[in-house]
């Protein structure tokens, strides 16, 4: 398997420097059978033999990424996006898992760049706490190696045959095409996703806090819509939590007037909180340059992001239908 042919595949609205960045990278990996094939909406100059640019118009991701059936015969679908660049032996490490059959993709962790300013370090640490991902920090940081049922389109590598086979990702979803991929992979085809640590790139993350809030609200109205359309894998407690929390906090001006005593127990449990909230961040801070800097963007950046998070979570489980 190792010799099988990869083409590295990127959805991207226009040439920008992320962009230049993930390709230059992608040329310098430790491996020989491999393309690139970048689907942006205007067409721009990248003279490469390894480089295709293949200008869509403004569509979603998912339709880019599925015109890869089109455009490339190679065996093995690598997945990145363009505000991502992989580590040198990343697809050595990929194509080792496809020696077992039942293995269809594999997922690996995004790790925010140490470049990155001192906001997209902090959004960073808010995904990587627990306190926040709860059971899916691995996503962030490198875990354990162990199959999933549900992994991002951002380092997601996929056997061409499976791809095609599932007729690539749903058009009707952005974001959350990969969730409907996933689920239909791991429950119609009884494939498996492997999650391996070492698959591993790095990816610049939005910073806080508007550019962060924003999609955090995109991922959270489809997950809680998923919800209803795919339970299999969306009907989890740790998604509810915030949305817990949110109500918690509303219902908690009306108990204000019923009694000092339920006052009390609100002012604990929010003290407590607060408390989880700033021993994270300070945890998160601790090994970075700008840590002192850096703890109140990621103490707020936690609080905001459960709030942001509950409220359109709310909204995505109530909504009859979402608008890509």
């Amino acid at each position: 398997m190792t010799n099988k042919p990869v083409s590295i595949v990127i959805a991207v609205k226009y040439f920008n420097d992320n962009l230049k960045q993930c390709i230059d990278a992608c040329l310098k990996l430790d491996y020989q059978d491999f393309d690139i094939i970048v689907f942006p909406d205007e067409q721009f100059d990248y003279v490469h033999s390894k480089v295709k640019i293949i200008p869509t118009g403004n569509i979603t991701p998912g339709k880019k990424r599925n015109l890869s059936l089109k455009y490339t015969n190679a065996e093995i679908f690598a997945f990145i996006d363009d505000d991502a660049y992989p580590r040198k032996d990343w697809l050595k490490k990929v194509v080792s898992n496809f020696e077992d059959e039942l293995v269809a993709a594999v997922g690996g962790p995004a790790v925010t760049p140490t470049e990155d300013s001192i906001t997209q370090i902090a959004s960073g640490l808010v995904y990587e706490s627990i306190l926040v991902s709860g059971p899916n920090t691995y996503r962030y940081l490198p875990g354990e190696k162990k199959f999933v049922d549900d992994f991002p389109s951002c380092n997601f590598i996929i056997r061409r045959d499976i791809f095609a086979e599932l007729g690539g990702f749903d058009e009707n979803y952005w974001p959350g095409e990969d969730t409907v991929l996933c689920l239909n992979l791991t429950k119609k085809l009884n494939k498996r996703i492997i999650y391996d640590p070492q698959v591993l790139i790095w990816h610049h993350r939005r910073p806080v806090f508007k550019g962060h809030l924003r999609q955090i609200k995109s991922y959270a109205l489809h997950r809680g819509y998923f919800v209803k359309k795919f339970p299999e894998t969306s009907l989890k407690f740790s998604y509810f939590v915030p949305s817990i929390f949110v109500l918690y906090l509303v219902s908690s001006l009306f108990l204000f007037m019923l009694s000092d005593f339920l006052k009390k127990g609100f002012v604990l449990i929010l003290m407590f909180y607060v408390f989880l909230a700033a021993a994270f961040a300070v945890r998160g801070a601790l090994n970075q340059p700008n840590r002192i800097k850096l703890i109140p963007y990621v103490f707020f950046g936690i609080m905001l992001t459960h709030i942001a998070y509950g409220i359109n979570f709310l909204k995505g489980l109530f909504s009859k239908e979402l608008q890509l």
